[in-house]
């Protein structure tokens, strides 16, 4: 027994001496040089062409005590002298605004005083037990001083291990090879004391890439020299063109050793440090936060009164708008509640909605606070502002539980517009649905939120407040509403199934149980009751979306011929659409059609003016981005549907940037035709529905009933009525880079577009012609801006994308003769694209260099392709010899 355990002594033992890191010899100096460079660009770009500087000086080391008990227990005092900084950039037009400095002129008298005062590293067994400085320096000066300590570190052996250095608790890997050990840092484990955020969207993210590989270089037992580079590359996921890079390198090589100090006496770490100096402190490895200050800065107001112009409606459609919305969020997410208010309260009439979506946007708790006290929801006059905060809530990149307690206590209050009331309730569910993906689905006001909403629609019998539930639970997405979409899916009112399936089509396929496709079936094939076309076609989209059987399908073609007139030639022109755009169910659609009954002649011969169209708007390496148009008349000819969809497809993920929903009912008494089958009773009805970026908002009315609309119909003059307008922050991304050096990158990624959604529905009985509009306008800016900000010395990189466009999408109905002639039209205009570079030093002093470059091409406008039937009946509406 005694020996086994003499023999588990000695292999512990050898196992420890394979992991010791370098030792340092009593009454020896080491003599080091040290240098250090950051280099930010675009994420293309060439090393000529960076922006950084590079920090190079002499370190001194001695060993200061040493554990009589283990060699590899020791205390080590590091000298930083001899410090020298200049500029990496090689290009021969760029200026060089610290030529001609000193060290001590740049980094100022205290900070260069504290950045050569000697610190103390305790390792034991080449791992970093503590650092020692003083609390009194400046935090950037002791994170430099913890990146020349962190280089000292390395174990002698292969392995993977948890560290703590200077850019904070990390998983590292070793590999050891003869005279040389790779340490390659796995960053993405490392955590720090520093947070940031980003927008949830991978469509609208950003992608980041990021490396750590140190190598050193072993003799004779003993460090000789050190190699790092630590890359790290970020850009936009839909435009990888905009994107930037922060490359750091460290060197750390032997040049020769001389006679140096004795090692001190003492029983342990902490005594021995005291008798070398009592101010000096154990303040940790990891890197601090560095307030950065802004010597010369606009206050927010001053920065307000630069912009403001740029903010007023006249400009919405102008790429300046968005660029100035995303700076003016910058200097708000900096500012009190009082400077945020005096903003609010000096702007204009006609600017001060564009100044709620910026400072809604900005997300800080002052920013909110102010909001509050701004906005008086008791005031329906206030209508215009109070839904613009709501929507910009509702658009929110990383939302907290604060703002929704703030939308929950609004809910609660007296609400002057009922319009506002229903809103604050749809957004709340699209702030669970946000909250939730963040893993916040347990948090208190969430799991309220999420209760009220759930027992909404059984808590009242009101038609708009039912209405209002389902909306919200369609923006939570809540898997346990799923039972109760599948319940409001079979209601009597056709409102409620609409919504409820529409809400249904945004669920995984996954969550698609057999009870829940049971009763979509249902509902399709009326066995139950006689239903509503649209809402038999929005069944139809959920069967087709969710993954059906071969059986589904074939009931589903088999129903073509059986049902009413448009309906029969709206499900033809889906299933040739789904076949033809290669959509998930066209497989099993192909199988299907090998059966004659279900494939013959009879049935897919079926004529009339409804149809369903999918296109690609763009296709690029990074993003694809399709339409889709579906159009469903009533038998009489008038429109019953109009649903136009966009999405965008990047790093594997879809988002559902637009959904435009034109509805109309009830309209055949202007024609004296006969309503479909389901239809004889329904109230005269048109209005709109959308949805925006995965955010449903809430339905707007163009009239309601029968005296509504003839109230109306002699006063439309075509004027589109305004869905939604403002801007909105579309990804938002902010992160603090710890670099190995002890430096930091700040790293921030916005876009922001400004938007103006309308449509509209006219109707001349004199020339007996309807036509129906939506009008897309907007104007589109993504930038990135990654800083490394050393106090005394600023270098960046800014790089940007910015476009303006416009779709609009026409149907017009001429029913002077019968058949009707219906022509649709989604027109795109010309649009530009600007891509821009800039990079950037400067000093406090106020000297800079910034070097600017820009490219821009022409988009051509173009008129996106739909059925061919379409165009030949566009050739007769507009053909003047018709």
């Amino acid at each position: 027994m005694f020996a086994w355990m003499v023999l588990l002594c000695a292999l512990s033992a050898a196992a420890a001496g394979a992991g010791i890191g370098p030792r340092l010899n009593n009454n020896q100096l080491y003599k080091w040089r040290y240098s250090t460079e950051v280099r930010v660009d675009r994420a293309r770009g060439s090393p000529r062409s960076s922006s950084g500087y590079r920090l190079s000086s002499d370190v001194h080391l001695h060993l200061v005590w040493r554990d009589p008990s283990s060699k590899d227990n020791q205390l080590i005092q590091l000298a930083i002298s001899n410090v020298r900084v200049e500029h990496v950039s090689q290009s021969s037009t760029r200026k060089n605004i610290i030529e001609g400095s000193t060290a001590e002129s740049l980094f100022g008298k205290r900070s260069f005083s504290a950045l050569t005062k000697p610190f103390l590293l305790h390792l034991k067994h080449g791992k970093t037990k503590a650092f020692y400085s003083y609390w009194a320096e400046p935090a950037i000066i002791k994170n430099i001083k913890r990146g020349v300590a962190s280089l000292l570190q390395v174990q002698l052996h292969s392995g993977k291990v948890i560290e703590n250095d200077v850019s904070g608790r990390c998983t590292v890997l070793y590999k050891a090879e003869k005279n040389q050990v790779i340490r390659t840092k796995i960053l993405d484990s490392c955590k720090t004391p520093e947070t940031g955020f980003t927008t949830p969207s991978k469509v609208l993210g950003v992608s980041k890439k990021a490396s750590s590989v140190t190598s050193f270089t072993i003799e004779d037992g003993f460090l000789r020299s050190v190699a790092a580079e630590e890359v790290h590359s970020l850009s936009v996921n839909s435009h990888k063109s905009t994107g930037a890079k922060v490359v750091s390198r460290q060197t750390f090589s032997l040049v020769g050793t001389e006679e140096g100090p004795l090692e001190a006496a003492g029983k342990d770490v902490t005594s021995v440090v005291k008798t070398i100096d009592a101010k000096l402190a154990a303040v940790g490895i990891i890197a601090e936060k560095v307030k950065s200050q802004c010597k010369g800065c606009p206050t927010l107001f001053e920065h307000w009164q630069s912009l403001q112009s740029l903010l007023e409606p006249h400009s919405l459609s102008k790429v300046s708008a968005p660029r100035s919305f995303l700076a003016l969020i910058q200097s708000i997410r900096k500012a009190s509640k009082d400077e945020i208010l005096k903003v609010l309260k000096s702007a204009s009439k006609t600017a001060l909605p564009q100044v709620v979506d910026a400072v809604t946007s900005s997300q800080t708790h002052a920013s909110l606070d102010a909001m509050l006290e701004f906005l008086n929801f008791t005031d329906a006059k206030a209508f215009v502002l109070q839904e613009r905060f709501l929507y910009a809530c509702g658009f929110a990149s990383h939302p907290n539980e604060r703002m929704l307690k703030a939308l929950l206590d609004i809910s609660k209050g007296k609400i002057g517009n009922n319009d506002i009331k229903e809103s604050v309730v749809i957004i709340m569910g699209a702030l669970v649905n946000k909250l939730c993906m963040k893993g916040g689905c347990n948090l208190p006001t969430v799991v309220e939120v999420k209760n009220m909403i759930l027992k909404g629609p059984e808590s009242t019998q009101e038609e708009s407040q039912v209405q209002m539930f389902l909306l919200a639970l369609k923006n939570a997405m809540l898997p346990e509403a799923i039972p109760i979409f599948v319940k409001y899916a079979e209601a009597d009112l056709g409102a409620f199934n609409t919504i409820a399936l529409t809400a249904l089509q945004r669920y995984d396929s996954k969550l698609m149980t057999e009870e829940v496709k049971h009763t979509v079936n249902r509902v399709f094939h009326q066995n139950k009751r006689i239903y509503e076309k649209n809402v038999r076609a929005a069944a139809a989209d959920v069967i087709l979306s969710s993954k059906p059987s071969l059986m589904e399908v074939k009931n589903l073609l088999l129903s073509i011929g059986h049902l009413p007139h448009e309906m029969n030639k709206y499900m033809l022109s889906k299933i040739q659409d789904i076949l033809r755009f290669q959509l998930p169910a066209s497989k099993t659609l192909q199988v299907a059609m090998k059966d004659m009954i279900v494939n013959n002649y009879d049935r897919f011969s079926k004529v009339g003016s409804s149809s369903s169209f999918s296109g690609f708007m763009a296709r690029s390496a990074d993003v694809t981005s399709t339409y889709s148009l579906d159009i469903l008349y009533s038998g009489s000819g008038i429109l019953r549907r109009s649903n136009m969809n966009m999405f965008g497809a990047s790093e594997g993920a879809v988002l559902h940037g637009l959904q435009v929903a034109i509805e109309a009912q009830g309209l055949e008494s202007l024609i004296a035709a006969t309503p479909d089958e389901g239809e004889e009773n329904l109230e005269s009805f048109s209005g709109m529905s959308a949805l925006l970026f995965d955010v449903q908002l809430r339905p707007v009315n163009f009239f309601k009933g029968y005296s509504d609309l003839m109230s109306k119909m002699f006063s439309l003059s075509g004027d589109p009525l305004s869905v939604v307008k403002g801007l909105i922050l579309l990804s938002d991304h902010s992160e603090v880079i710890q670099l190995q050096s002890g430096l930091k990158a700040s790293a921030e990624f916005q876009g922001g577009l400004s938007i103006d959604i309308s449509g509209g529905m006219e109707v001349s009985l004199w020339y007996r012609e309807s036509k129906t509009s939506v009008n897309n306008r907007g104007a589109l800016v993504m930038s990135g801006n990654v800083t490394v900000d050393m106090d005394f010395l600023k270098t960046g990189v800014e790089v940007s994308f910015d476009t303006e466009a416009s779709l609009d999408f026409i149907t017009t109905v001429q029913f002077s003769e019968y058949p009707f002639l219906i022509c649709i039209q989604m027109d795109k205009a010309t649009f530009p694209i600007s891509e821009h570079v800039a990079r950037y030093d400067s000093l406090p002093s106020g000297k800079n260099t910034l070097m600017q470059r820009s490219q821009k091409h022409i988009v051509p406008g173009s008129e996106f392709p739909l059925h061919q039937e379409n165009s030949n009946m566009c050739k007769k509406v507009f053909d003047s010899g018709w």
